[in-house]
């Protein structure tokens, strides 16, 4: 097996037991065996277990994100641009139900709370993150309601996260009119009164 194999096949193993088993479940053997290599390997690939799972996460986001900007433009509405992000990333997580379910134990651990820490009290600066600058940009253009971001990441994302769990564990099935449908109520919670 060459090297981006053994490393692509790890970053796999991992992304699956942890996505089944979380993270204390998903030890460093479990993932070599998966793997098919020596649980030696592994190090030499990243320092420890704590570097394997950022790595892992660092390599979805920047996956998701690429997704995202996929036909995005800024020129559209704010309305517009909203419904295209939520758009692809809800068609993105069900198309890739282990990414989904990874990302979602990564921000439901100590890992993702410094993560929304950082994010939410601006800790950090992230230029990168289009659904943050979408919400500044709302907010300054009064076309959304005045929430603290906190707010906005909530009421976009708490509903999205629950509803593509149940598609992803069989409750509903997410079609083309369920998301479009979803997305504009979503966009109705947000939206400041009389804003299109």
């Amino acid at each position: 097996m060459k090297n981006v194999e053994k490393r692509d096949a790890i970053l796999q193993a991992a992304m699956e037991l942890i996505a089944e088993h979380g993270f204390h479940e998903a030890p460093m053997s479990m993932i070599a065996d998966k793997a098919g290599v020596g649980t030696g390997t592994i190090y030499s690939y990243f320092e420890n277990k704590d570097g394997l799972i950022q790595h892992l996460f660092s390599e979805l986001r920047e996956r998701i994100m690429a997704h995202l900007h996929e036909g995005y433009s800024a020129e559209r509405s704010l309305h517009e641009r909203y419904i295209h992000l939520k758009t692809k990333l809800i068609k993105y997580c069900i198309e890739n139900p282990m990414h989904f379910r990874f990302m979602e134990q990564y921000m439901n651990s100590p890992y993702g709370v410094t993560v929304r820490r950082e994010k939410l009290f601006r800790e950090s600066i992230d230029e990168s993150d289009i659904f943050q600058t979408l919400f500044d940009q709302g907010v300054a253009q009064k076309i959304l309601k005045d929430f603290p971001l906190p707010v906005y990441f909530a009421l976009s994302f708490g509903p999205m996260l629950s509803l593509t769990r149940d598609h992803v564990l069989g409750f509903i099935t997410l079609d083309e009119k369920m998301i479009d449908d979803f997305v504009e109520a979503c966009w109705e919670g947000i939206k400041a009164p009389d804003k299109h």
